[in-house]
């Protein structure tokens, strides 16, 4: 049998509620990674897991040092300790953001499952055991080898580049796009792929071959109708951020009033990556915003493009240079 590290998040998957109906109410953190495995007997029977204790922070309190220690827990267990993949446990709400940060920065071609649940352990009908199981299904099959980390939910096999969140209860909380999820756990419990990451990731990434002890303060701004520009030059003025992202609308347009602001800020020296609010399709350059001279956030939503151009200015603050990496990954 396979050895698979089991590390353990908060959030959803982890949560008690007052009773079965309880779907929104819930204590979060309140369920152990050795209570998930004495109680769904099954896990015993697909690998020899070990349970890790990471932190029982519900997911709207991650950031970005729970994910540099969880990139080199990750490591270590797979490249030291020779376990043959991982399984994270982690709350919905930013389950992406840390999947995709995972996918750029750990050096390891092994299974790295990431898994929540749209209801709590202690609900009727939750989705938690199902889910965890399918996790670990994902993690010792030999095709999930190469492919990065991987989020399984909902009986689906998605990419962090391309999942996010699209819904606040229901039990099909994430989707993939218009790319489509990888592949699936069908009712058969077999793994099927259909596709596979093209960007670069993991062991391919430079992202994962250098040390990373911070990342740079990068915000985003989310531009509407009638939006001022005063947030955009208060982040200007604080001295605090090295690059905005502008989910803009449509095809990353904003209001005059915030691209002078930006204009600001690229002289100051920020770098401005130009993303999209609408879920879908390229952000690609366009001639009104030349003087901007603005990165092109490619498909990647906001908040992933957050998490590449933080990467991105740990090697190098040339706009040029950072427009190559978001064309790479």
């Amino acid at each position: 049998m396979k050895k698979i590290a089991f590390i353990t998040l908060g959030g959803t998957i982890s949560a008690k509620g007052t009773n079965r109906l309880d779907l929104k109410d819930y204590k979060s953190g309140l369920i152990d990674g050795t209570f998930f495995v004495e109680n769904i007997p099954e896990l015993k029977e697909l690998a020899k897991i070990k349970v890790i204790p990471f932190d029982n922070v519900s997911s709207t309190q991650i950031n970005s040092q729970h994910w540099i220690q969880l990139k080199y827990d990750i490591e270590y267990y797979l490249n030291e300790k020779d376990f043959d993949g991982a399984v994270i446990s982690h709350g919905t709400n930013t389950l992406e953001e840390t999947a995709y940060f995972l996918h750029l920065t750990v050096y390891s071609s092994k299974p790295i499952v990431l898994v929540g649940s749209q209801r709590p352990y202690t609900a009727i009908s939750s989705d938690a055991q199902l889910n965890l199981l399918n996790a670990f299904r994902v993690a010792i099959h030999p095709d999930s080898y190469g492919k990065g980390v991987l989020v399984a939910f909902n009986n689906k096999i998605h990419s962090p580049r391309e999942v996010t969140k699209v819904d606040t209860y229901d039990v099909d909380g994430f989707q993939s796009g218009t790319m489509g999820c990888l592949g699936y756990i069908d009712a058969a419990h077999e793994i099927v792929y259909y596709r596979e990451p093209v960007r670069k990731h993991t062991i391919d990434s430079q992202f994962s071959q250098i040390k990373i002890t911070d990342l740079p303060n990068v915000e985003i701004v989310y531009s509407y109708a009638g939006a001022t520009g005063n947030l955009i030059n208060h982040i200007v003025q604080s001295e605090h951020y090295q690059g905005i992202i502008m989910a803009g609308t449509g095809a990353g347009r904003f209001s005059k009033s915030e691209e002078e602001a930006l204009l600001n800020a690229v002289e100051k020296g920020i770098n401005v990556v130009r993303s999209s609010r609408v879920g879908n399709g390229r952000v690609v350059c366009i001639e009104p915003y030349d003087q901007l001279n603005a990165i092109s956030g490619d498909n990647l939503n906001p908040q992933k493009a957050r998490i590449l151009l933080s990467l991105a200015l740990l090697l190098d603050r040339d706009r040029n240079s950072i427009q190559e990496i978001f064309h790479q990954y």
